[in-house]
């Protein structure tokens, strides 16, 4: 055979042998779908292209650099939700067609739909926002990266109270939210029984009730303004965060702000004239904070934007959909090394969850510390910790990471 020929046919061999390598090793990987309950025509519609790519990029980084080793590709099956609780409940059976394996859930209506119905359809689910009194309850299968929003607005009043008043008097404070979610009505109910609770720590000037979407807020927060409140809270929705801190530009007060994560200042900032007119506000959470620090999380982010198709800025949104996509992808992989990448079913991700501690170097910086899951509570309860982030000089900074939540009792 002529050496040109002989050369041809030895590489065309070790083509065909690599070829096959490949599409055996793709075949080796069984796939797995994943729900993604989304908001993109109810209120949060404005910003879910960000919690949704923050999402499957983590999704895409994770099926090349980890999936391919153990066995298993997620692909990843939108639903919109519209984060409300009767399209949630109306859309799980065809959720359920999928044959999914563990999925994602936006907030509070989501888990009022489903909450009781999971543990029979044997799908866990993975919070992006805070956990709530209603779901901290034995044998759920909803699990939360982060603690109730209780726990992490009480976190940053006992860091307040410490540190900025040193101790000597309980924080005078006020709270806005509404009742017109699940989630944000829980939230008056168990803000209201810490403050029962803690008076040494807190006094509770009044939960300020309105609506989701709030024209004008001045005439409230004037009201516990002039009771003396040195604190107002908006843990509720984006519009409500506008309103009051609205407000607290017409009344030409300058008392702190302070958010949560889906409505950080810098999201409020857009519609209040920009960074300057948010200095001196708060966000708190057990989760990043997406401001100016170069940080491992931000630096993980530049990753996903380089190479895993993520197009979304660094904010709070993408940073939830990060975060919430980084416990899911662990999980899965602890499973697959466990029992197998092809072995996989809802019932041993659930038992993966509530029996494997997820340390806090698995999540690139996107938690407050480690995860750990139980039957009593599907949230972190060992050692909750808060973030919190402060604008100074126009720039969203981390001013105190990690601080210990306290102890609470279920309300």
């Amino acid at each position: 055979m002529p050496t040109t020929l002989k050369t041809w046919v030895t590489r065309s061999a070790i083509s065909l042998t690599l070829a096959a390598g490949s599409w055996t090793s793709a075949l080796a990987q069984t796939v797995y779908n994943v729900p993604s309950l989304s908001d993109f025509s109810g209120p949060f519609a404005s910003i879910m292209p960000a919690f949704a790519e923050g999402r499957q990029s983590v999704l895409n980084w994770w099926n090349t650099e980890v999936g391919t080793k153990v066995g298993v590709k997620l692909e990843l099956k939108p639903f919109d939700t519209r984060y409300d609780t009767a399209q949630t409940a109306s859309l799980w059976p065809d959720v359920l067609a999928t044959k999914p394996l563990i999925g994602f859930m936006l907030g509070g209506p989501d888990t009022a739909a489903l909450q009781q119905r999971l543990p029979t359809d044997k799908v866990p689910m993975i919070l992006g926002s805070a956990a709530n009194g209603f779901g901290w309850r034995a044998n759920q299968w909803v699990f939360s990266m982060r603690p109730t929003f209780i726990h992490e607005l009480a976190g940053f009043v006992e860091w307040y109270q410490k540190t900025k008043l040193n101790g000597a008097r309980p924080v005078k404070l006020a709270v806005f939210t509404t009742e017109a979610s699940p989630t944000y009505a829980d939230i008056g109910k168990g803000i209201s029984a810490y403050a029962k609770n803690n008076t040494d720590k807190v006094q509770l000037i009044e939960v300020v009730y309105a609506e989701l979407q709030p024209a004008d807020l001045t005439l409230q927060l004037r009201r516990v303004l002039n009771a003396g409140a040195e604190v107002v809270m908006v843990p509720s929705s984006l519009q409500q965060a506008v309103a009051v801190k609205r407000a607290m530009q017409a009344l030409g007060k300058n008392v702190p702000i302070v958010y949560s994560m889906h409505n950080a200042p810098s999201t409020v900032q857009r519609m209040v004239g920009g960074m300057d007119s948010v200095n001196g506000d708060y966000e708190a959470h057990s989760a990043v904070i997406a401001g100016s620090d170069e940080t491992e999380a931000k630096r993980f982010y530049d990753l996903l934007a380089s190479k895993y198709g993520l197009k979304q800025p660094w904010n709070s949104f993408t940073a939830i959909g990060i975060g919430q996509a980084m416990v899911l992808v662990r999980a899965v992989e602890a499973a697959a090394k466990k029992y197998g990448g092809d072995k996989l079913t809802g019932e041993i991700m659930y038992k993966t969850l509530v029996e494997v501690t997820f340390p806090a170097k698995d999540f690139n910086g996107f938690s407050g510390g480690e995860l750990d899951f139980s039957i009593e509570a599907p949230f972190p309860t060992k050692d909750p910790r808060v973030n919190i982030g402060q604008v100074v000089n126009g720039k969203l900074i981390t001013v105190a990471p990690a601080v210990p939540a306290p102890k609470l009792e279920k309300w």
